[in-house]
């Protein structure tokens, strides 16, 4: 599958890194989809004349890793658990193919619009940089000294741009967790998730071609779901359907 992958994304026009800043879309709305893997080349075929890829010194599959920050009791998680609209991410974000790391703070409000705010971190010693502990200030519900490294992942992600860039479909996939607390790990290699992110519910594209393919707009939080599966001392009755949808479409 690897070589089918990368034949198809060459088939794509790029787009480098430092064009990207045009379509950042840190306020904005996004839509999540679930499929199985052996969906992904269909969908990329359907994509290559209307869509770039983002290519990172000459790749076009950029590797991704996540360390997500929470309560010793996992208050964010539970924000999310309980339905609460009003919520939070705080993590850090590893790009390993352009060797950046970032600081984040995603906040979501009750019309379902996700504000991503960031700075860049020059080390891990984030505990004591002035720009993170202002950013926190400014926009976090939590202070960093009460916050503890509850669960990181690791994923490859796909990144298309639509060619008059008002819009960004991520794909990710190979997705494995690690809990930090339990240190139990968990592998969801056998699906993908899809992420259109845009300034607002207008016409897309992409989204003409998913359902044409039968993928189907699926809330997911990837934050949720690995600590679901690798704490099993979570609440978790809120995830169970969504764990049974994961499991039917890898079975399906």
């Amino acid at each position: 599958m690897q070589q089918a992958l990368e034949d198809v994304l060459s088939r794509f026009s790029p787009i480098l890194l430092e064009e990207m800043g045009k379509v950042k879309l840190m306020n904005r709305i996004d839509t999540k989809y679930i499929a199985r893997v052996d969906r992904l080349i269909p969908l990329l075929e359907e994509m290559t004349t209307g869509y770039y890829a983002q290519e990172i010194n000459g790749k076009r599959i950029a590797r991704y890793h996540t360390l997500y920050m929470d309560t010793p009791d996992a208050d964010m998680y539970l924000a999310h658990h309980n339905g609460r609209k009003v919520r939070q991410k705080i993590r850090i974000r590893d790009y390993e193919e352009s060797n950046l790391s970032f600081f984040e703070i995603k906040n979501k409000n009750n019309k379902g619009r996700t504000k991503k705010r960031r700075i860049k971190l020059e080390n891990t010693d984030f505990h004591r940089n002035e720009q993170v502990l202002e950013l926190m200030d400014k926009y976090a519900e939590y202070k960093i000294d009460g916050l503890i490294p509850q669960l990181e992942n690791f994923f490859n992600r796909i990144t298309l741009v639509n060619k008059d860039k008002t819009e960004r479909l991520t794909i990710d996939q190979g997705l494995r967790f690690h809990n930090l607390s339990t240190n139990a790990w968990s592998d969801l290699s056998k699906i993908i998730i899809i992420e259109l992110k845009q300034d607002g519910n207008c016409y897309s594209h992409a989204k003409e071609i998913l359902s044409s393919l039968r993928i189907h707009p699926n809330r997911i939080s990837k934050y949720c779901i690995g600590s679901v599966l690798t704490n099993p001392e979570l609440k978790n009755n809120r995830f169970k359907r969504k764990l049974t949808l994961i499991n039917k479409i890898i079975n399906d």
